[in-house]
């Protein structure tokens, strides 16, 4: 065996078999895209023009300002808003884990395995998060309503700041381990792999902003229930993922012997797939929650941002 070939083995475990060439041009090409993504994103045009939209056309009209009545109501709004939320700079790293799902391999009966141990890690964290919401919400970061004043972080955006770092170095450190850059703590462990990236979207909600969530988080801390917190918040990521999840099927039913064949083909290419998907989530998340944060907030001159943005 070659010694690229016993290296890929140690480093990306069973899944992957060899490693692409070019990998730090892969990186850089992947980490411009991320950052390019951060320059165009609209923050307001996915979360009120698409987001909104959505909510409205399924809760009714300025469904986000309405009080939530009641724990069915709850229930209801918790799925919709986190529907809602799919193209949110909160969320839309959660397509990074598409490919990580399509490369495990899995034979078309078992299409449903790698999405079952995602969302079993999402699951976790969402439903004990939302446990402690219900339990001490109100005196967290994320219930209050304390406008961001400029040349400040409030506790609400410094709470954002490290969960969405530490998530976004976290995939990005995947996707360097996916091409064999770094050791891969999941070598020889592909569903953990799937359980953690699943805990790492779960702990979306721990950062996030979106004044639908925000809407739903209020409602879960003064209600004093922990049970309907858990609840609401499982619910909330299961409509996060509900258009990732219908991708991945969709691309299994319809694609999945030939998107393996295609990955088979060139030694690599099911690597550099994984590498280049979290990169760019990773990448993303990282300087849109952190640096373009810290330029919104004018602690730092200057990001730049296109002219929608």
């Amino acid at each position: 065996m070659s010694e690229t070939a016993t290296l890929s083995k140690q480093v990306t475990g069973p899944a992957i078999t060899a490693l692409p060439r070019r990998r730090w041009l892969l990186v850089a090409v992947s980490s411009l895209a991320g950052f390019a993504l951060t320059v165009v994103w609209s923050a307001s045009f996915v979360d009120s023009t698409i987001g909104g939209a959505v909510a409205d056309a399924f809760l009714g009209e300025n469904a986000g300002e309405q009080p939530i009545v009641g724990f069915a109501a709850g229930i209801v709004f918790a799925f919709v808003s986190g529907l809602a939320g799919t193209f949110t700079a909160c969320n839309i790293a959660v397509f990074g884990a598409v490919a990580p799902m399509v490369s495990t391999g899995n034979r078309p009966a078992r299409t449903l395995a790698p999405l079952g141990w995602l969302t079993a890690g999402m699951v976790a964290v969402s439903a004990v998060y939302g446990a402690i919401v219900g339990a001490v919400g109100t005196a967290m970061p994320q219930f209050s309503t304390a406008q961001n004043a400029a040349g400040t972080l409030s506790p609400r955006s410094i709470q954002s700041m490290v969960v969405f770092g530490i998530v976004g170095l976290a995939m990005l450190y995947l996707g360097l381990a996916a091409i064999g850059l770094v050791p891969d703590p999941f070598a020889r462990a592909p569903r953990a792999r799937l359980v953690f990236m699943g805990t790492l979207i779960g702990g979306f909600l721990i950062g996030r902003p979106y004044p639908m969530f925000r809407h739903l988080f209020r409602d879960a801390a003064e209600s004093g229930n922990p049970l309907y917190g858990a609840a609401a918040f499982v619910l909330q990521s299961l409509g996060n993922i509900v258009i990732m999840a219908a991708l991945f099927l969709i691309m299994a039913r319809f694609a999945g012997s030939r998107l393996r064949r295609w990955l088979q083909a060139r030694p690599g290419r099911a690597a550099a797939l994984t590498a280049v998907t979290l990169i760019v989530a990773g990448v993303f998340t990282v300087l849109y929650w952190d640096l373009r944060l810290l330029a919104r907030r004018e602690i730092i001159p200057w990001y730049p941002v296109a002219p929608w943005s």
